[in-house]
């Protein structure tokens, strides 16, 4: 149940293109994201002898670029479902989440908004409904009729034990996209608001599961303790998590850039990572050493050394010579 693809496609072409087969592509990150660039920043096992498969995955196109890829497809599941539940706070909405995954209950997908990114989804009103104003968790369910039925009953015994409210539920597939949409619309109403001359700060980290409630609602504080308006966006169940910041001038850019260093090295002191999708770039160069120590980021100049000596592959990116 394989499938080759050149790189630039996008996994909701993808996914679109191959649904009478019974078969979808399982992975469901931004709309926009193209099978290259999730390759460049992570993806699946490999291997016999080294893994140069894993090395080259996840190194964001500096030891060599994508021209290929093939693909492991999975089955259509025969039931879906969809629900979505607001908390009095992030640090309630962190907690159910990571209990849900914790007890193992299986859900495809765990997201958590925070109430300024719902207010902001209300304010551009590209989803035809009115949503309340506060954290808010949004899950995917999958798998049989019956095994669908018995996780949302799960995850609604979670969610009520942590003082959630409000646990809308979808089976209909139509009714289930209109429950995602503010989940799909969270970026875009953000950049939305963007005035002429303004900019946007994005970034992530992530952290085990036991640290997030912990860095969430640290994070948060931080935000409305440098007076910043700024969202919060958690792929929650990986311990992944997602600010996005907007600023004018070089006064407030002085305060993102505080914010943005403050939760990445606090991220790090928990074990975490101080990218969990992004990647490094150009942003968190200055980040990696203290990340991964000095021996390893030297193994890592040694390999771009070998197999790009010359430092023609995306120059600047993840580090310097």
């Amino acid at each position: 149940m394989d499938i080759v693809v050149q790189p630039s496609v996008s996994w909701v072409d993808l996914n679109e293109e191959i649904k009478d087969s019974g078969l979808f592509f399982p992975v469901d990150p931004g709309p926009p994201a193209k099978i290259g660039g999730m390759i460049a920043t992570n993806c699946r096992k490999s291997s016999a002898g080294y893994n140069l498969n894993g090395l080259f995955t996840g190194a964001e196109g500096t030891l060599g670029f994508v021209t290929e890829a093939t693909l492991k497809l999975a089955h259509i599941p025969e039931e879906y479902g969809v629900a979505v539940t607001t908390f009095p706070s992030m640090r309630s909405a962190a907690n159910a989440a990571t209990e849900v995954i914790r007890y193992g209950i299986p859900v495809a997908a765990v997201e958590l908004l925070d109430d300024v990114q719902m207010d902001v989804v209300n304010r551009i009103g590209g989803t035809g409904q009115e949503w309340r104003a506060l954290p808010t968790l949004f899950f995917k369910f999958s798998g049989t009729r019956a095994g669908v039925q018995d996780n949302i009953d799960g995850v609604r015994r979670i969610v009520r034990e942590n003082g959630g409210s409000d646990f809308r539920v979808e089976r209909d597939p139509t009714k289930q996209a209109a429950l995602w949409s503010a989940r799909k619309q969270a970026l875009w109403s953000m950049m939305c608001l963007r005035e002429k001359g303004s900019e946007v700060w994005s970034t992530d980290v992530a952290v085990p599961l036991s640290k997030v409630p912990d860095l969430v609602e640290i994070s948060k504080k931080d935000l409305d303790d440098l007076g910043l308006f700024g969202s919060m966006l958690g792929h929650i169940g990986d311990g992944n998590f997602h600010e996005t910041i907007l600023f004018d001038g070089d006064e407030e850019r002085e305060k993102v850039a505080k914010c943005v260093h403050d939760m990445v090295h606090r991220a790090i002191e928990m074990d975490g990572t101080c990218t969990g999708e992004h990647g490094i770039g150009l942003g968190k160069k200055e980040f990696l050493e203290e990340e991964v120590g000095e021996t390893s980021l030297t193994v890592m100049k040694t390999i771009k050394a070998a197999l790009d000596p010359h430092w023609l592959m995306n120059p600047g990116k993840v580090f310097d010579p």
